[in-house]
């Protein structure tokens, strides 16, 4: 007996093992990690954070973003010679984007407990001194000087800048706003004194806003926060270890400072407004 094979029977089964092929290939992709993912298409997905200067600088009419972040994941981005994939993103969000898969990497995160529940951190990238916007006339140089009632402090609601005035000025009249921007209206309203904020952010807020008053970094203590990379957390850990490879070359190196002077100087702050103790 000849066994006889349609083409319509030959046609079918070769579609179904083209099917398979294509549901294998996805499959192993849902399932590659970061590293692996990275390596295939030549992408670094990076949340990316309008209006959050000297780290993000977001062009309106050209749609091109600068920054020291931004400069820091090129240079990540080039070690697998790979272009940037720019996800606009918050603070807060980014850490959701991670957990699902839209970004490989978020920057400027302090590595809170709670964010350590959901998601990974690279070595720090910069270890960042905490002060205050000060009022004009105001110049407190340690937190006893701000740990008044008679001291108005703001601080944006939730944040490490609410939980460093709480800690280390209980005594001031504290009022944490909704978001950082609030905080500095309420300081260019007049209903507060100082506004508590990690260095960069001040001074770049002062340099925008001169009338605000003067940044002033405070001591007794010296409050520093680690600031890393947010990454998804995963089994293989290759893409960590490069990170936090080039973290170290580039602080070791200084050009990680140097990109983060520049930024700063690029939100319109002079030289002389960046403190003579301030350090990454």
């Amino acid at each position: 007996m000849t066994n006889h094979i349609s083409r319509r029977t030959l046609g079918g089964g070769m579609a179904a093992l083209a099917s398979f092929a294509i549901i294998g290939r996805a499959n192993a992709q849902a399932n590659e990690t970061t590293f692996e993912r990275i390596g295939r298409t030549k992408v670094l997905r990076v949340a990316a954070l309008p209006g959050e200067a000297p780290y993000f600088f977001k062009d309106i009419s050209t749609g091109e973003w600068s920054g020291a972040c931004i400069d820091m994941a090129k240079g990540i981005a080039a070690v697998w010679e790979a272009k940037l994939d720019y996800v606009e993103s918050t603070y807060g969000n980014s850490v959701l984007d991670l957990q699902s898969n839209k970004v490989d990497i978020a920057f400027a995160l302090n590595p809170t407990p709670q964010r350590a529940l959901s998601i990974g951190f690279s070595k720090p990238v910069l270890v960042h001194p905490f002060g205050v916007i000060a009022k004009k006339g105001f110049e407190p140089s340690n937190w006893g000087d701000i740990n008044k009632p008679e001291v108005r402090i703001a601080c944006d609601l939730g944040s490490l800048h609410e939980v460093s005035a709480r800690r280390f000025a209980p005594k001031g009249t504290i009022t944490a706003y909704k978001n950082r921007d609030d905080a500095i209206l309420a300081m260019a309203g007049g209903r507060a004194d100082v506004d508590v904020l990690a260095a960069m952010l001040a001074i770049t807020a002062v340099a925008k806003n001169p009338s605000l008053g003067t940044f002033r970094l405070l001591g007794n203590p010296t409050v520093a926060l680690p600031s890393c990379c947010g990454l998804r957390r995963e089994g293989d850990t290759r893409f960590k270890e490069v990170v936090d490879a080039y973290i170290d070359m580039n602080r070791g190196t200084g050009q990680i400072r140097e990109w983060l002077i520049q930024s700063i100087l690029k939100s319109g702050a002079r030289p002389e407004d960046i403190p003579a103790e301030l350090s990454f």
